[in-house]
């Protein structure tokens, strides 16, 4: 009696995109990545139009993003996502404040918010919560997160929480030296709509002229890279 050989069926990996505008830290997403066995790098992107398109694409189960992304923020990205790959899970990775963005993140559409600074071990076990329907973020964040939805207060104290997502990418180019017509053109905003973004941050920093709001934004932003180093 003859049979044929059982083969055993080839497990298909799961399909993760990687979006940072730093090639070595891409490199190393991978590296770690292929050493799991049901997981694999489908594509990668520095910057958000070329994110866009190659994951709309390929349909990717995660898509790991930073948030800072060459000419372009990844806040936006979330949201193109959100409209244009809705199945794609986004998790974000980022050497910046939790405290700043992971909320901003939630809201606007992504799974989840972990800092590079946590390590390959911590980044694996984010990216399987997300892939399994979760939404990773820190005890801290979660605990304040909570704090919200029970109507207490979550205020950490920074003034630069109370604004807008739009008026804070405004605010953080403004630290980074930009001028209003390059923030305006960074955004793909009129220069008049910069403006009027401006007067909303000076009033909610209690701030009274332009000179002011730079050295403001100008020592924040130093501040963020300091804590980031």
């Amino acid at each position: 009696m003859s049979a044929k050989a059982k083969t055993p069926a080839v497990r298909t990996r799961i399909k993760i995109f990687l979006v940072d505008d730093h090639p070595m830290m891409r490199e190393g997403l991978a590296q770690l990545i292929a050493q799991e066995n049901d997981l694999a790098v489908c594509g990668e992107a520095e910057d958000a139009a070329s994110a866009l398109q190659q994951i709309i694409k390929l349909q990717p189960a995660l898509a790991l993003v930073d948030i800072t992304l060459r000419s372009s923020n990844g806040l936006d990205l979330i949201r193109d996502l959100r409209l244009h790959a809705p199945a794609v899970a986004i998790l974000v990775i980022s050497m910046h404040d939790e405290s700043l963005y992971a909320e901003r993140v939630l809201r606007a559409g992504g799974r989840g918010y972990i800092m590079k600074q946590e390590g390959g071990k911590k980044l694996m076990q984010a990216i399987r919560h997300v892939l399994n329907g979760g939404t990773y973020v820190s005890d801290k964040i979660s605990a304040r997160i909570l704090d919200l939805f029970a109507g207490r207060s979550a205020e950490d104290g920074s003034p630069v929480n109370r604004l807008t997502d739009r008026e804070f990418q405004v605010f953080e180019l403004i630290g980074a030296g930009l001028s209003t017509k390059e923030v305006a053109a960074r955004l793909h905003v009129s220069a008049k709509t910069v403006e009027v973004h401006r007067v909303n941050i000076k009033q909610k920093l209690k701030i009274g002229t332009a000179p002011e709001l730079i050295r403001f934004a100008v020592r924040w932003a130093e501040s963020q890279s300091a804590t980031s180093s």
